[in-house]
């Protein structure tokens, strides 16, 4: 048994769900669980502090035999306030690994097979997507992420992150709520960047698959344009400044074991 246990979760272990935060987003939140269930994954719906009509809409998808659960959260606390609350509940539930689904349809979901076949045999290791963008991205958001992703380059001196903000993620729960716990991490936008750093840290690696990427017409963004990049600046600024003592932590946890760094 213990040699099994090198990668962490056995393959008799292996338990992994797909968890959906979901705020003013429920035109296409049945049909994602709908596509999820068809590939055999139970599914955990975060309603985040929704208004009474919202909340209504996504309470009526609960269906425990059928492999659907909501969980909902008295008040809004922010898309990564959601994502923590159905980390907690994923593990509560026994799972060892969670696939993050954004609700709002952006994300190809044909690449969920292939995002939980990479986690089964990386089980350490966290599986991003990278998003293949069309037309319709808006330009400031690509400037935008343009822009996190060069401070991410620096925060880790690496390159092992393509892209920090893709809402469409395989973690491994033992090592995330590690992080969660002990880490001060961010509750809005800025917490799917935050904790892929953190976790680039702690040594663990990051497996990625493209996948395409659409904006829907007419699609509700709860992106704050002001606050939340208020947010993510002061964000990249406590691990621009961490770094420095970070980096080498990781690279000292990464060495092979005759001694010398990777």
């Amino acid at each position: 048994m213990v040699e099994k246990r090198r990668m962490g979760v056995t393959e008799e272990e292996f338990r992994i769900g797909a968890v959906i935060p979901t705020y003013r987003h429920v035109d296409r939140l049945a049909g994602i669980v709908g596509r999820l269930r068809d590939f055999g994954l139970p599914v955990l719906v975060v309603d985040d502090g929704n208004g009474p009509a919202i909340a209504e809409q996504i309470a009526v998808l609960h269906d425990p035999a059928g492999g659907v659960e909501v969980e909902r959260r008295e008040h809004n606390g922010g898309k990564g306030a959601a994502v923590k609350t159905g980390l907690r509940g994923a593990a509560a539930r026994g799972w060892t690994h969670a696939l993050q689904v954004d609700a709002d349809g952006q994300h190809d979901l044909e690449t969920a097979p292939k995002l939980v076949e990479l986690a089964r045999q990386h089980r350490e290791a966290m599986v991003c997507g990278v998003p293949v963008y069309d037309a319709s991205i808006p330009r400031a958001r690509r400037i935008g992420r343009g822009i996190t992703h060069f401070w991410v380059r620096v925060e880790t001196l690496s390159g092992e992150i393509s892209d920090s903000m893709c809402g469409f993620r395989v973690y491994p729960l033992a090592s995330t709520l590690a992080v969660i716990d002990r880490e001060m991490t961010g509750d809005r936008m800025d917490f799917d960047t935050e904790i892929l750093v953190h976790l680039n840290w702690r040594g663990v690696r990051i497996v990625e698959v493209p996948v395409r990427v659409t904006y829907p017409e007419g699609n509700v963004s709860n992106f704050q344009m002001l606050w939340d990049n208020v947010r993510i600046s002061l964000m990249h600024t406590r691990l621009a400044l961490q770094a420095p003592v970070r980096v080498p932590i990781r690279m000292w946890r990464r060495r092979p074991k005759g001694g010398r760094l990777s």
